[in-house]
C-alpha cells in the first residue's frame, strides 16, 4: 500500500466523498461500517472478504450498502436491547 493511501482516505473523509459501505445485520442487530475507501472500485474489491467476516457471526439476516459520505467512530453499533 502506498505511504500517501492512508492520508488521502483520511482527506477523503474528511471532505465527505468517501466510500463506505454499511452493513446491517439482524439477530444480532448491529450496523457496521466498512471503510473508507478513495474510490468506490477499491471498496468493492475489498468487500468480499469483510462481509465473509460478518457472516462468519451467523447473523439471521444481512444486508449491505455502498455510500458516499463521512464517517468516524463507532464503526460498530449495536442495537440498545
Amino acid at each position: 500500500m502506498s505511504p500517501l493511501i492512508r492520508p488521502l482516505r483520511s482527506l477523503a473523509n474528511g471532505l465527505g466523498v468517501a466510500w463506505w459501505a454499511r452493513v446491517e445485520t439482524s439477530g444480532p442487530d448491529v450496523t457496521y461500517w466498512f471503510g473508507p475507501f478513495v474510490t468506490r472500485r477499491g471498496l468493492e474489491k475489498e468487500l468480499p472478504v469483510f462481509l465473509e467476516d460478518v457472516s462468519s457471526e451467523e447473523p439471521q439476516s444481512m444486508s449491505h450498502a455502498v455510500l458516499r459520505t463521512r464517517r468516524s467512530e463507532p464503526l460498530t453499533i449495536a442495537a440498545e436491547g
